[in-house]
């Protein structure tokens, strides 16, 4: 059985979930930097992958989850120029076992972002 999340302080730019839970886990969609609005969040990569970490956290809230739950990461980069920067940011969130993550190029992303970050959490019976 699969239970769509919802996040109702995050807007989704198309036709789908923040997250779906099946099982034991949680699908998180890509988490780009927009606002409460929608609006991709001025800055450079740093403000960037900042707001997709907040946001993603935010999702995992909205699922009575955390980043400590997070066993895959996905981050997509318009510009691997962005690397240093944005594992930066990223590796501040994570004190201990960080998730196993990939970083990938990507030509373009959803209004303009630099950066999008996907995940999968075990949630276990929580």
């Amino acid at each position: 059985m699969k239970k769509a999340i919802g996040v109702p302080d995050l807007p989704t730019v198309g036709p789908y979930s923040p997250a779906i839970r099946a099982g034991d886990f949680l699908f998180i969609s890509g988490q780009i930097p927009v606002d409460a609005a929608g609006k991709l969040v001025p800055g450079g990569i740093e403000e960037q992958a900042r707001r997709a970490m907040e946001n993603l956290k935010s999702v995992l809230a909205a699922a009575g989850a955390s980043l400590k739950d997070l066993v895959k990461v996905t981050i997509y980069l318009v510009d691997m120029d962005d690397f240093a920067a944005v594992n930066r940011v990223y590796g501040s969130y994570f004190d201990l076992d960080p998730p196993a993550r990939a970083c990938v190029a990507v030509k373009a992303l959803p209004k303009g972002a630099r950066v999008e970050i996907e995940a999968v959490a075990y949630v276990g019976d929580g």
